[in-house]
C-alpha cells in the first residue's frame, strides 16, 4: 500500500463508524479549542493592560508615603516637591507634579454628589497624560499662585450635577466654599489606573488651604503623591529622587525609606510576568484535555484493532507487510487527531470572539498558538496511536484469520 491508499483506507474506516469517530475526536476538539481560546484571552488581556500602562507612559515615576515606616503620618510635603524640582537635585527629571486628595460632597442647585477632590499642580495633567477636554479650559499656573477657587470636573461628575446643561461658568460648592467651573474633562474608559470621570480637580494651593489639613509631624503642607516624568534613564531618576528625599527626611545609614517609589516600567514588568505565567498555566490546563483526548484515541484504536483482526489477517495473507499495517493504523489515528484539531480551531476561534465581545476586550489569536495546538494534536494522535498500530502489525496471519 502507498501513502494515498493508506489515507483512503483510513477515511473509509472512520466513515464506517461516524458516531464513534466523532466521540473519539471530542477530547481533541475540546483540548484544541481550550488552548486557543484560553491563550487568546490571556494574550488579549495582557495586550490591553500593557496598552493602558504605556498610554500613561513607562517613564512615569510615582512617589508616595510608606505608611508602615512613617507610622501613618504623611511625610511628603511641598518642601519635598520644591527640592525634587531643583535641577541640581534631580537633573534627569523632566517634570514634577504633585497632588492631594480629599473625599468631599459637591453641591449644585440642591444636587449633591460625593466624589474625590484632587488638588493638583498645573502640570499634573500633562505629566499623567490627561490630554482631552470636553469643554472649557485647564487649570493654569496663575490659579495655583493666586489660590483661586476654580474647578475642573470629570465627565460623570459634570453629568450628575448639570445633566445636559453647559457647566462652564457655573458655581458649585465644595466644603461650604464656592468654586467656579472652568472646564470639563473628556469622558474616558475605566482602566487599571483608575478613571478621571468621577473626580473634581482644583488648584493644589486652594486644596491645601481649604480642604486638607496639614497633618505631618512638622506641620508642613502635606501632599498625597508626587508624579515625576523621568528622562530616558528611569533608574537614574529613581536614584536621584531617593538620595534627595533621604537627605531631606534625615534618613542615614541603614534607616528604611519612609517613602515609596514606583515606576510604570516596574508595573509593566511585574504585570508581564504575572500575565505570562497565568497564560502558560491556562495553556497547560487546556493541554491536559489534549492528553485525555489522546487516551481516548488510543482506546478506540485498540477496539478497532480487535474488531478488524480478521481483516488484518487477510491483508497479511495477501502480502501486506508489518509496516503497511503499522502505517495504516497510525494514519487513522493521525486523521482522527487532525480532524479534531481542525474543528477545535474553528470552535476555539468562535468561543474567543464571543468572550471578547461579552468581556469588551480584544482577544489576540496568535498564529503561533494555532500552529502549536495543531502540532500538539497531531503529536497526540501519533503517540497514542503507536501502541495500537504496533499491536496490529504484530498479529500473525494464521492467528488473525482464526479470530472470531
Amino acid at each position: 500500500m502507498n501513502l494515498s491508499e493508506s489515507f483512503s483506507t483510513a477515511f473509509e474506516a472512520l466513515l464506517s463508524n461516524k458516531l464513534r469517530a466523532v466521540l473519539t475526536m471530542l477530547g481533541v476538539i475540546i483540548g484544541v479549542a481550550s488552548v486557543i481560546s484560553l491563550l487568546a484571552i490571556g494574550n488579549g488581556v495582557t495586550s490591553q493592560i500593557t496598552g493602558e500602562i504605556e498610554s500613561i507612559g513607562t517613564n512615569l515615576v510615582s512617589v508616595g508615603t510608606d505608611n508602615e515606616v512613617s507610622e501613618g503620618y504623611p511625610v511628603l510635603t511641598m518642601r519635598d516637591v520644591e527640592a525634587l524640582r531643583d535641577p541640581l537635585n534631580v537633573p534627569s527629571a523632566e517634570e514634577i507634579a504633585a497632588n492631594v486628595q480629599s473625599n468631599q460632597e459637591v453641591v449644585f442647585d440642591g444636587i449633591t454628589v460625593e466624589t474625590t477632590i484632587y488638588g493638583v499642580t498645573s502640570n499634573y495633567f500633562g505629566v499623567n497624560n490627561i490630554t482631552d477636554l470636553a469643554a472649557g479650559d485647564w487649570l493654569v499656573e496663575r490659579d495655583i499662585e493666586n489660590n483661586t477657587r476654580v474647578a475642573l470636573l470629570g465627565a460623570t461628575t459634570a453629568a450628575d450635577l448639570f445633566g445636559d446643561a453647559y457647566p462652564v461658568g457655573e458655581s458649585i460648592k465644595v466644603g461650604g466654599t464656592t468654586y467656579e467651573v472652568i472646564g470639563v474633562l473628556a469622558e474616558e474608559e475605566d482602566s487599571i489606573t483608575g478613571s478621571n470621570n468621577e473626580r473634581v480637580y482644583v488648584p493644589l494651593s486652594t486644596a491645601l488651604s481649604r480642604l486638607v489639613r496639614s497633618n505631618t509631624r512638622q506641620g508642613l503642607p502635606s501632599v498625597q503623591s508626587i508624579s515625576v516624568q523621568a528622562g530616558e534613564d528611569v533608574t537614574q531618576t529613581i536614584d536621584e529622587i531617593t538620595v534627595t528625599l533621604r537627605e531631606l527626611h534625615g534618613l542615614e545609614g541603614d534607616a528604611e525609606d519612609d517613602f515609596t517609589i514606583f515606576s510604570q516600567e516596574e508595573l509593566l514588568d511585574t504585570l508581564s510576568i504575572i500575565t505570562t505565567s497565568l497564560t502558560l498555566f491556562l495553556g497547560a490546563i487546556a493541554g491536559i484535555s489534549l492528553v485525555v483526548g489522546g487516551i481516548g484515541i488510543m482506546n478506540i484504536m485498540l477496539v478497532s484493532v480487535t474488531e478488524r483482526t480478521r481483516e488484518i489477517g487477510i491483508r497479511k495473507a495477501l502480502g501486506a507487510l508489518r509496516r503497511d499495517i503499522l502505517t495504516q493504523f497510525l494514519i487513522e489515528s493521525l486523521v482522527l487527531s487532525l480532524m479534531g484539531g481542525a474543528i477545535g480551531i474553528v470552535l476555539g476561534y468562535a468561543v474567543t470572539q464571543i468572550i471578547a465581545v461579552v468581556g469588551n476586550f480584544d482577544a489576540v489569536v496568535d498564529p503561533g498558538t494555532v500552529l502549536l495546538s495543531t502540532s500538539f494534536a497531531a503529536g497526540v494522535g501519533l503517540i497514542f496511536g503507536i501502541y495500537p498500530a504496533w499491536r496490529a502489525s504484530k498479529l500473525r496471519p494464521i492467528e488473525a484469520l482464526r479470530y472470531e
